[in-house]
């Protein structure tokens, strides 16, 4: 009989609080450009568990009517969704928009247009932070994203040092390889514990990775019950990505 995955993740919240310690977790969501009734679901999930949330934001693609849907919630901050999340890789490669395919002065150009668009597009909401499209970005872009105006990067996996702060993401709740619906309960929460075991030892922060525009029926519960389950545990709170890019 297999052991319940979320007496797993209390036990090591319990670890957490004996210790007098806090677990810092943020959520990343990927792909907003307007209003749908996918956005609108997220949205209410996240203000009824009280945890702020980051939209990764496609520049090209969105405009007014987005930024009106969000002006005045609480808790919301817009990053850059590279610029057209087009894939520019060829057939058989991992596709990728910031990848080696193109010319550095190409794609910090459009990177630059998007970090400005967003910025006006959302004065109050806007975090100066660059999710590339599939978390993928080629080495030699990454030295100039500060020149662009950006203060960090976020991708998926475990962070790593380099000429620009990460903070990424580590526990995603889609099966991307499989059913390309929700990951079950089991395995997301291993992500979770593993990523926990680690920040006990070394600090950082716990990034859960959504995409609202195609969650089923067990990507919407996950994220319900996670958040729920979260809040009520002492030992760990949801943090917004403000709060993690200027903190000491």
């Amino acid at each position: 009989m297999k052991n319940d995955p979320w007496v797993e993740l209390q036990a090591e919240l319990d670890r957490w609080q004996e210790a007098g310690k806090t677990a810092r977790f943020w959520l990343r969501d990927d792909d907003a450009v307007e209003p749908t009734p996918e956005l609108e679901r997220l949205l209410v999930l996240a203000g009824k568990h009280g945890a702020a949330l980051a939209l990764a934001v496609i520049p090209q693609h969105t405009g007014e009517a987005l930024a009106r849907r969000l002006d005045g919630c609480r808790g919301i901050n817009v990053a850059v969704h590279g610029w057209s999340h087009t894939n520019f890789a060829s057939a058989g490669e991992k596709k990728q928009e910031l990848g080696a395919h193109r010319a550095p002065g190409d794609m910090l150009s459009e990177l630059k247009a998007g970090f400005e668009k967003l910025g006006m597009l959302y004065p109050s909401t806007f975090t100066p932070v660059l999710v590339p499209p599939w978390n993928r970005i080629a080495a030699s872009l990454v030295p100039e994203l500060e020149g662009v105006g950006f203060r960090a990067l976020s991708v998926f996996g475990p962070e790593k040092q380099g000429p620009i702060r990460f903070v990424n993401t580590h526990a995603d709740i889609m099966d991307w390889h499989g059913t390309r619906g929700g990951r079950e309960d089991e395995a997301i929460l291993a992500d979770i514990v593993k990523r926990l075991r680690e920040m006990f030892i070394s600090g950082g922060t716990m990034g859960l990775l959504t995409h609202h525009l195609v969650h089923d029926a067990a990507a919407w519960s996950f994220i319900d019950r996670l958040l729920g389950f979260t809040r009520r545990n002492a030992s760990c709170r949801w943090i917004s990505l403000t709060e993690i890019l200027y903190d000491s």
